[in-house]
């Protein structure tokens, strides 16, 4: 095994050191809406949104049923998987899980993931609200930010999402930011196959917002992390 003499070369004297997790300084904010990549306090604040409900009982709009976990593991869960995403970061492979807060709560999650950013300039989005948030066009206006967000500053050419049949509110946000339909797949969430419909959003068909998104906290650290086009 060589070793790269420059790896344990000393900072020069007075040289601040590098940034070692540039994300934690992304905020976006849209008029309703601001948008932090996840902590440890703002994740105890999701688990408390996901004990009050994000859906109705009798359905299940994602592709795993982790909401029907125990009460009792679901907040443990929950925690382990935002630090299992964590570990994982890295050009090859990142997730953005921006908590989004509406007048300082919590009201739910927006996700922006990549494989292979740098190569396959594509990106895909989850996210949820809290059922107390809903139905105001929160869902519309968080996705809108992240993919205002990576088109306009990471420099991505596509964007992907999917949603299971039933889950109008889901389906409504592509069809409101320009997605178009990309196939089907079965899984089955809770031992019964549903039907996932795939979409994709090309940046030409991307239906912006009337608003503009206002960024802080995209450095050269976090482009060169996710290997995205550098901020000007």
């Amino acid at each position: 095994m060589t070793t790269d003499p420059d790896r344990w070369r000393p900072r020069p004297a007075g040289s601040p050191p590098p940034e070692p997790w540039p994300q934690r300084h992304l905020v976006l904010r849209t008029p309703r809406l601001e948008l932090r990549p996840d902590d440890d306090a703002s994740l105890l604040e999701l688990v408390a949104l996901a004990h009050d409900g994000i859906h109705p009982a009798a359905s299940m709009p994602f592709q795993q049923a982790w909401t029907d976990a125990d009460p009792a593991y679901l907040g443990r869960g929950m925690l382990q998987y935002f630090w299992s995403e964590r570990v994982a970061v890295g050009p090859d492979r990142w997730s953005l899980h921006l908590v989004v807060r509406e007048d300082g709560r919590v009201a739910g999650i927006q996700s922006l993931t990549a494989t292979r950013f740098g190569v396959l300039g594509e990106v895909a989005t989850g996210s949820y609200l809290g059922r107390r948030f809903q139905g105001r066009g929160l869902g519309t206006e968080m996705r809108a930010a992240v993919l205002a967000f990576a088109f306009d500053h990471l420099g991505a050419s596509s964007a992907r999402s999917e949603y299971l049949d039933g889950s109008t509110a889901s389906r409504r946000v592509s069809e409101r930011l320009g997605y178009r339909d990309d196939g089907t797949a079965l899984i089955a969430p809770r031992g019964e196959p549903v039907v996932q419909q795939r979409v994709v959003l090309d940046r030409s068909d991307f239906t912006r917002p009337t608003w503009a998104l206002q960024i802080e906290g995209y450095t050269q650290a976090l482009a060169g992390l996710l290997a995205a086009t550098p901020p000007a």
